[in-house]
């Protein structure tokens, strides 16, 4: 197999990576989305309820509003570490395409 076609397939690998990374991002967005929704709405009541299982049960608010917080810190965070991986692989697929177009 010629370089030229090792790299190509090497580009074909690196655009289904940032495919991946795009879903996984998404996917994490309407996470925090849900987290902060959930929030918002924990602040307009007075009584807080949580799902467990097939019911609901009453909860304490103070206990769900920092539940919730934590969990759409963690999801910033995989936000945060999914963009830096997403940008890694566009600089690779710029590099690659470069090499290519000089080939």
């Amino acid at each position: 197999m010629s370089e030229a076609q090792e790299m190509i397939q090497q580009l074909q690998a690196l655009e289904q990576s940032m495919q991946s990374y795009t879903l996984q991002k998404q996917n994490v967005q309407a996470q925090i989305l849900e987290a902060e929704s959930a929030l918002a709405e924990l602040e307009k009541s007075d009584e807080a309820f949580r799902i467990v299982g097939n019911i609901m049960v009453k909860a304490k608010k103070d206990v769900l509003v920092k539940e919730l917080q934590e969990k759409a810190e963690s999801l910033r965070t995989r936000l945060s570490t999914i963009e830096k991986q997403e940008e890694r692989l566009k600089k690779e697929v710029k590099q690659l395409q470069k090499e290519l177009g000089d080939a």
